[in-house]
């Protein structure tokens, strides 16, 4: 009977941290989105320093495979706009996702094709649905680090260039507070 029974993986709701399991990290630098700041040039004040990194589960890929895995988003702003993710279409665009909020606050950013953009409020205990279509992105508007766990098709692929112009949104923090701005594209 022993061998029959097999270990889950584990995460651990509170922290966001996996285990139990074949992990993969991957650490995004402040340096490595300057394109994606209004103001880019203040990124390279630190470029070294991490804004985000992901675990996920080191799991097999295919057609009808799940990856499953946690954005642990930092706290801070270059000039006035929060840490955020890059953001990213699918590449294969029918192929939605969802997450879900551990700790943390901040919002989800999304737009779909059309280039309408809105957002949700992320926390512990959020869950979001992200359809097919739709690009999305996390923002952390708090003080402590934003973990969200997501599970997405491992066949979805991600497009970082498919938003030329970026998002239609920015969240930025003035007089203390957050703001969500259109941006004018033109």
């Amino acid at each position: 009977m022993n061998d029959l029974l097999i270990q889950p993986f584990q995460l651990a709701w509170a922290t966001g941290a996996l285990s139990h399991g074949p992990l993969i990290r991957k650490t995004t630098l402040l340096g490595d989105l300057s394109a994606i700041f209004t103001d880019g040039d203040a990124t390279q004040l630190f470029p070294d320093r991490p804004a985000y990194a992901v675990d996920m589960f080191d799991t097999p890929g295919g057609e009808g495979e799940l990856y499953v895995g946690v954005t642990h988003l930092y706290p801070g702003k270059v000039g006035d706009e929060y840490f955020m993710t890059r953001g990213h279409f699918h590449q294969r665009r029918e192929q939605g996702e969802v997450y879900f909020g551990l700790q943390g606050e901040g919002l989800l950013l999304m737009q779909n094709q059309q280039g309408q953009a809105w957002t949700e409020p992320v926390f512990a205990g959020s869950v979001h649905i992200i359809p097919g279509y739709t690009a999305h992105r996390l923002i952390n508007t708090g003080s402590q680090t934003l973990s969200a766990l997501a599970v997405w098709p491992s066949t979805a692929g991600h497009d970082y260039t498919s938003l030329p112009h970026g998002f239609a949104l920015r969240v930025i923090e003035k007089a203390g507070k957050v703001r969500i701005m259109a941006v004018k594209h033109g």
